[in-house]
């Protein structure tokens, strides 16, 4: 008998890979990665345009990218809009064989799919559609831990308690500018000084060098770690290792990720925001997962965010997997 396996399907963003990887990875089957890069104009169109004819055989879609063909994967785990069109057309092309789960809203009639995992603050509802609070993602205590280790003798000096501070940056609905970042970097002062915290600092590449210097410029004289953002990130085993989190408010993939941890959590502010992005960190405040950030340091504990086990016992459960 022929081992089952799953596909992952995105369009090679690192926030979309994560999400679907992290729900296959939960699942449990061995895992392809497939990326998907549309020629025009269909990278124009939105997925439900997308003729049946282009969709009934994929492999014209792509002129960069993996192809999509046979054998036929039993999940096929999609996140992104670029790759509901090839998510339809794999489980047309088996026949109905292929169970199919996206990650997100596809934009399309949910009910195309098997089941559709949306976040809450996107509004969407209907039978086979699971709603989670957050963004899905690969930060298991396990995969935290291991990080946690293979970091722990760089920051081996830094005083305790341990504060992660995860920056991004501008985006379409936010703004990091310098009369921002020099916001923060003088609450992390404040942090410091009044609480004896060491600091992670993980900035990203949206954060901007600008932005970086000051910040590096500010906290140089503190107990503080920077990451260069030369090797590998050390954003994971910074939460393994934090007793709290600091993070800007730009990306739900990392709001989710720290609040997965059970640890107090912090919003940073930035300029900017939008409904969707209201209602999502309005939902973990009334949790009580997280707090603003203003240069205190609390204690409190609530439930940790986990949006992943519900929906991959649910995918399990229509694959006879459980």
């Amino acid at each position: 008998m022929t081992e089952k396996f799953s596909w992952v399907v995105t369009d090679g963003k690192a926030g979309m890979i994560a999400q679907a990887r992290g729900l296959a990875e939960a699942i449990g089957l061995p895992i392809v990665d497939k990326i998907i890069v549309p020629s025009l104009p269909w990278r124009w169109l939105p997925p439900g345009l997308w003729p049946h004819s282009l969709l009934g055989g994929i492999a014209g879609t792509a002129k960069i990218g993996d192809q999509i063909e046979p054998p036929w994967p039993n999940l096929l785990v999609s996140c992104g809009r670029n790759a509901v069109g090839p998510a339809l057309a794999v489980k047309k092309r088996s026949n109905g064989r292929t169970l199919i789960v996206h990650v997100q809203h596809p934009r399309v009639n949910p009910a195309r799919f098997d089941i559709v995992a949306a976040p809450a603050h996107d509004g969407l509802s209907g039978a086979n559609v699971m709603t989670v609070q957050g963004a899905l993602h690969r930060a298991t205590p396990e995969r935290l831990a291991a990080a946690a280790e293979r970091v722990a003798s760089t920051v081996s000096h830094l005083p305790r308690p341990l504060v992660a501070v995860l920056i991004g940056g501008s985006n379409r609905n936010y703004r990091l500018t310098p009369q921002t970042i020099f916001k923060l970097a003088d609450n992390l002062v404040t942090l410091v000084r009044e609480h004896g915290v060491g600091l992670m600092v993980t900035p990203s590449r949206r954060t901007g060098s600008d932005n970086e210097a000051i910040l590096r410029r500010k906290l140089a004289a503190l107990p503080a770690v920077i990451w260069d953002q030369m090797g590998d990130n050390p954003y994971f085993g910074y939460l393994g290792l934090a007793d709290a989190i600091v993070v800007t408010p730009d990306s739900v993939n990392m709001v989710s990720e720290a609040c997965s941890t059970g640890k107090p959590v912090y919003i940073a502010q930035m300029e900017g925001g939008d409904e969707k992005f209201d209602r999502f960190h309005r939902a973990l405040s009334d949790a009580d997962m997280t707090r603003p950030f203003f240069g205190a340091l609390e204690a409190w504990q609530y439930t940790a965010l986990d949006d992943i086990t519900p929906v991959a016992t649910a995918v399990r459960r229509l694959l006879n997997l459980n």
